[in-house]
């Protein structure tokens, strides 16, 4: 298999990373560039840096379903489509079952020293055998760890939650979290046991939003801006609705900006003009850097109606770089690091939203105090000590537990 020179005895780190093209993301890497695809600094170009920066062996696998590998100089790249990922349910757990056995013997035959696992990758549980392979494992937690407002779900849910919490109390050397949510859910796995949980946030360029932009000159109409998935579970039908009801209410002064793709992309669309609010809504589908910058600059406000729960959204963190004030809830643990800049609604609240949208375009006073935060909390997505690439650095410091 060509796993590198066994014989070397030189620190080796496997990452194994979400769904991204992290083959990609080390071309543009290797070429010294960012990967022009992501707004934010990758985690895999992060982690490529780490390598380089510790003269470590490393090894990236990707569930990223276009199968590749490459090996060049000190590293191996994979992707490794997940099975079953989109099946029905016993068939998820399989491949998320398979998937873990395949990484402990990758884990293996690399000789790894330390394994960063993200979400996704496997069932947590079974990083035991990783561990028991030898290696450190350090979960990298990007989302909730299960539904903030929902609970743990049903029988074999709360099966696979006992299993994971029994392997973050024996089998993590450490924890990378996104969030205090997040970091709060694994202490509660841990009936009082030690663990290292290393806080980390997403990274940008200084040059990607500087100060923030220009605010519009003109406040009508008043532009709402959306960038994400186009799912249900993103909220985009709730958008669609409250666009709805300000047409009936006469306040054709409000206008949204959707971009990004997704299964309900064009039931949305159609929606759109079923409704006759086309000129008010507008879905872009997927949008290219440049254009994303131009509608980030273009807004007014951000609004993230994620119904369910998630980890950092960095639409959030983006808007806040933009110099625009967002509308989200508590479902997105992103909040607590950028309030000064947002205005909070309680969670699943179409009419609430609305309300945001209107006190954001009604209340030049309550506007610029939220942009004034933004202002006020940006600093934090440049500082690089803040950044995964120096969690990751202080996880792989901390030696055997």
């Amino acid at each position: 298999m060509g796993l590198l020179n066994a014989m070397d005895s030189s620190l080796r780190i496997l990452y194994a990373a979400g769904p991204g093209d992290v083959i990609g993301t080390y071309r543009h890497w290797k070429a010294g560039r960012d990967d022009p695809a992501q707004v934010a600094i990758t985690y895999s170009g992060q982690f490529y840096d780490l390598c380089k920066e510790l003269d470590a062996r490393g090894y990236v696998i990707s569930t990223n379903p276009k199968r590749e590998r490459i090996t060049e100089d000190n590293l191996i790249i994979e992707h490794r489509p997940l099975r079953f990922a989109r099946g029905p349910m016993p068939l998820y757990h399989l491949g998320q079952i398979w998937h873990g056995v395949r990484l402990a013997m990758s884990a293996k035959r690399f000789g790894a020293d330390v394994v960063f696992v993200a979400d996704g990758t496997t069932h947590w549980f079974m990083l035991g055998l990783v561990r028991m392979m030898g290696a450190r494992v350090v979960p990298s937690l990007h989302s909730m760890l299960w539904p903030k407002h929902l609970g743990t779900g049903g029988v074999i849910n709360r099966m696979i939650l006992w299993l994971n919490a029994r392997f973050f109390r024996r089998g993590a050397s450490a924890v990378l979290s996104i969030s205090d949510d997040v970091s709060q859910q694994v202490r509660s796995m841990l009936n009082g046991r030690p663990l290292h949980i290393i806080p980390f946030l997403p990274n940008y360029r200084p040059e990607s939003f500087g100060d923030g932009f220009p605010l519009p000159e003109a406040r009508t109409p008043f532009r709402v801006f959306f960038a994400g998935r186009i799912e249900q579970n993103k909220g985009v039908f709730d958008l669609l609705e409250i666009a709805r009801q300000f047409k009936a209410q006469g306040r054709m002064d409000i206008e949204f900006d959707l971009c990004g793709d997704g299964s309900q992309l064009e039931p949305l669309r159609s929606a759109a003009i079923e409704a006759g609010i086309q000129e008010q809504f507008h879905c872009h589908g997927h949008s290219s850097k440049p254009f994303m910058r131009e509608m980030y600059a273009r807004s007014h406000v951000i609004i993230v109606p994620t119904t369910t729960a998630e980890g950092f959204n960095k639409v959030v963190a983006e808007g806040i770089l933009a110099g625009r004030p967002v509308i989200t809830s508590s479902i997105c643990p992103a909040l607590e690091y950028v309030k000064e800049g947002v205005l909070e609604v309680p969670p699943n609240d179409r009419a609430a939203y609305a309300q945001a949208i209107l006190k954001l375009k009604d209340d030049p006073a309550l506007y610029e105090a939220k942009w004034r935060g933004c202002c006020a909390v940006r600093g934090q997505f440049y500082d690089v000590s803040r950044g995964w690439r120096a969690a990751a650095k202080t996880a792989v410091s901390l030696g055997k537990p």
